[in-house]
């Protein structure tokens, strides 16, 4: 039988070479990997689950959990990974949407999720972060010698849930060959071979860490150090045995400030690869300075996988996010006509390509919706395309301020301010305004003992920017709200400050 994805994985894969090195020094090779999959996927077969099942996963990072994912694919199954920060209200709704055959989860939350899961017909298994729980020991009495279940590119390999910022999270299916075809992608793009040892510090819940990390290791039958979460220390110190790493603009930061990132540190490592959330210019700068290395900033999300990446050779330019991938068709276009505009111009970012997810669960009007008549998919996302045809993303449209009839972009804004002394970052949003029905109101993060105030940002911004773009109000604050993947989260911002301009006037500037 044939196995879409994982037949790909299957060739790519070695034996005898080593797979993963764990944080608690196990090694596990393609061999290893083969094995525990097979038996894992032999466990879910005798638990009834079927080709086209869902198999819902909340756990922590571990070996065992990657096997897992690996044994869907394997068996047929529709692997369904869940934020561990997911409340049992929140994992109800998922539950109840996607409506799982089998709920995998740790051994401290099975009481909770079991009761949800009761009325739902759900089977519940637990996996711990050391590899333990029952599913493990019934995989331990099963064969390894597990039969690949037939599976085609276009039949979904996962569901990921949407983060939901405005509305319930919407389920994203992603076909074999969506994930197939971007990891081959991005594997060739960014040249990963079977010599490479990749850091992997980052959560496996997600389409970086699990699609991105996870997968394009496999398809090159490379190895990757597999550590529970980031560590700036942990990974400084793995950097002389390993060639590439990828991480979110967080490690960046911190990496940064530690006084042991280095040339020499570095001198091993090949590519250092940024995504999920915008890299600030500055960390861009410093770490380029402190190393010698460009960080590789790239573009994606959780419908499309990767969409563009800054090139390998060549220059990768800080506040950018690269040319579009091998395959991968891009263009701004108006939003509301969805017109094709030329370069320079902002608009919404479509793309189309064979890594573009079948749609949303359950929710064909909502599927229709975000695709043009063409094929293309709507991002959501507003960008625009300079004179050398790099993408740079201005922000989200629901992100979009409209002040006075007035467009503006935050990100223009957010640039400004950013650039001044004493400033770490700035989330610009747009807040309920008397007036010019939404106020742009900068919320900033200071650096440790700086002074600049609100009159100096607004006195700085003056002739800079038009003034319909200035800021009504500054706010300070000591960090940006952010998820787990290092996104600010402006919706949260929003809510915190919907009513700074409920006093018509009230120290707003017009």
């Amino acid at each position: 039988m044939s196995n879409h994805l994982f037949d790909a994985i299957r060739r790519a894969s070695r034996p005898d070479s080593v797979f993963i090195l764990a944080a608690d020094e196990r090694v596990w090779t393609y061999g290893d990997m083969l094995e525990h999959s097979g038996r894992l996927a032999s466990a879910l077969v005798s638990l009834g689950v079927q080709p086209g099942d869902r198999v819902a996963v909340q756990v922590e990072k571990s070996p065992e959990a990657l096997m897992l994912y690996l044994a869907c694919l394997r068996a047929g199954a529709v692997y369904l990974p869940l934020n561990t920060a997911y409340t049992l209200t929140e994992l109800d709704y998922f539950f109840g949407d996607a409506e799982p055959r089998l709920i995998v989860c740790a051994p401290a939350a099975k009481e909770g999720i079991s009761k949800i899961a009761a009325y739902r017909s759900a089977g519940v298994e637990t996996l711990d972060d050391k590899g333990g729980g029952s599913l493990i020991e019934l995989a331990l009495g099963e064969t390894p010698d597990f039969s690949d279940l037939d599976r085609r590119a276009d039949d979904l390999a996962a569901i990921l849930y949407t983060s939901g910022t405005t509305g319930r999270s919407k389920g994203a299916m992603l076909t074999h060959d969506n994930l197939l075809s971007n990891a081959v992608t991005l594997r060739d793009h960014w040249r990963f071979t079977a010599d490479d040892r990749l850091i992997h510090a980052l959560p496996i819940f997600h389409t970086h860490g699990l699609f991105v990390a996870s997968n394009v290791i496999l398809l090159a039958g490379a190895s990757m150090f597999f550590l529970p979460k980031f560590d700036a220390n942990e990974v400084l110190s793995l950097m002389p045995r390993s060639t590439t790493m990828m991480g979110v603009p967080t490690f960046y930061v911190r990496l940064v400030q530690n006084p042991g990132l280095t040339r020499e540190v570095t001198a091993g490592m090949r590519l250092f690869v940024s995504g999920s959330a915008p890299l600030l210019a500055e960390t861009h700068r410093t770490f380029a300075h402190m190393t010698g290395h460009a960080i590789l900033e790239r573009y994606g999300m959780t419908e499309t996988n990767m969409n563009t990446s800054n090139p390998y050779d060549g220059e990768r330019i800080a506040g950018t996010v690269g040319f579009p991938l091998p395959g991968i068709s891009l263009r701004v276009a108006d939003p509301e006509s969805g017109k094709p505009l030329p370069n320079g111009d902002t608009g919404m970012i479509e793309v189309k390509g064979p890594n573009v997810f079948k749609g949303y669960w359950r929710m064909p009007e909502k599927t229709q919706a975000e695709f043009r008549a063409d094929g293309f998919f709507i991002t959501g996302d507003l960008g625009k395309i300079d004179d050398r045809g790099y993408v740079h993303i201005v922000g989200r449209g629901k992100d979009l301020v409209i002040s006075g009839g007035y467009n503006i972009y935050p990100k223009e804004v957010e640039t400004e301010i950013d650039q001044m002394p004493g400033v770490v970052e700035t989330a610009v949003i747009g807040v309920p305004h008397p007036d010019f029905g939404e106020g742009v109101t900068a919320v900033v993060v200071r650096k440790p003992g700086a002074t600049i105030d609100e009159r100096a940002i607004l006195g700085g911004l003056e002739g800079r920017l038009a003034r319909y773009k200035q800021p009504k109000r500054v706010i300070f604050v000591e960090d940006l709200p952010r998820n787990t993947m290092g996104k600010v989260q402006k919706n949260v911002l929003r809510e915190a400050y919907a009513d700074l301009y409920a006093e018509a006037g009230a120290g707003a500037r017009i």
